[in-house]
């Protein structure tokens, strides 16, 4: 009898773990050491600012729902425990939550920053960049380094740089840098993804924030398993000392929606949209796994939700000044 054996790598079978889906992700801005002088003052104006704008969320996460239906929506915030270190979980934690509460808000999610650059054994920041598809440049010679050795990714053409021309010619002419996507005006953008200092890399704020709209969105995964999933402490547990010591997400409210949502919502001041210019133009250029894009745009056809097929365009903000 023959035997129909055929042999298959593990890599080609490897499972994609699904999340639990909100329809709405609102991150209600970023929590950093400034925001904790002066009595907070800064932290409590920050969160009066919000309140006024926050009301206008449930009407866009019933955006695209069958009519009648409750949208599922969670709340989130970041703290910076990677560019500075400040005070300790069970002192930052419940100002915040304080803060937000004296304007109505309810806190579901707190993150570290620090834990999107690493998170146990996987390098978060290395792995957005290993899903990232850089279009070559058309019509350039080759003097600039590549994305993995000059640390630095655009959004189009950038001008020529200075390198010699060859001996008996004429120096080449200035041309303007030009946005893909052959736009009626360019604007365009040249985004500094690292330094290497002398005790290490240093990840720039735009990365790191890019890993973290692909966490909130459900859509990053390390050999198909999730990553940087809430944890909930247990009742009556005390916060750790140390920041090290924290998951890097924790659940605060026990009846949250789930973390992970089809679209995220983000606000935050002003002060901070060319930053998020640059996490659009870094998530403009990722590549998610095929497996993980179908298991997402699945799950929300089966709640009558269409999601713009790119990444980018599942982000929205609201920038709030002064």
């Amino acid at each position: 009898m023959a035997v129909d054996v055929r042999f298959q790598e593990a890599a080609a079978v490897r499972r994609t773990e699904s999340v639990p889906y909100s329809h709405l992700s609102v991150e209600l801005g970023h929590v950093y050491a400034e925001d904790f002088g002066d009595d907070c003052r800064e932290l409590r104006r920050k969160f009066e600012r919000i309140a006024d704008w926050a009301q206008a969320i449930p009407a866009l996460a019933r955006r695209g729902l069958r009519p009648h239906r409750q949208p599922r929506i969670s709340t989130c915030f970041l703290v910076d425990d990677y560019f500075h270190r400040f005070g300790s979980p069970g002192e930052v934690i419940p100002q915040v939550q304080d803060a937000a509460a004296a304007q109505g808000l309810m806190l579901d999610y707190v993150a570290r920053e620090s834990t999107f650059a690493r998170h146990d054994d996987v390098e978060l920041a290395q792995l957005m960049l290993d899903t990232l598809v850089v279009e070559p440049p058309r019509h350039t010679t080759g003097s600039r380094p590549p994305l993995s050795e000059s640390g630095w990714l655009s959004n189009g053409k950038r001008s020529p740089g200075h390198a010699a021309a060859p001996a008996m010619t004429l120096p080449l002419p200035w041309s303007p840098p030009a946005q893909s996507g052959d736009p009626r005006h360019s604007i365009f953008v040249d985004v500094e993804l690292w330094t290497d200092e002398p005790d290490g890399r240093v990840w720039a704020c735009a990365l790191l924030a890019s890993v973290w709209q692909l966490t909130r969105l459900g859509a990053l995964r390390h050999r198909g398993d999730t990553v940087a999933q809430p944890y909930r402490l247990p009742s009556g547990e005390p916060w750790p000392a140390d920041w090290d010591d924290l998951p890097s997400i924790v659940q605060l409210n026990p009846a949250a929606a789930p973390f992970c949502a089809y679209r995220t919502v983000t606000m935050m001041d002003t002060r901070y949209l060319p930053v998020e210019l640059a996490v659009r133009t870094i998530l403009g250029q990722v590549a998610v796994p095929p497996a993980v894009t179908e298991q997402v745009a699945k799950r929300a056809s089966g709640e009558g939700l269409q999601l713009p097929g790119e990444l980018v365009d599942r982000l929205s903000y609201v920038f709030i000044g002064d």
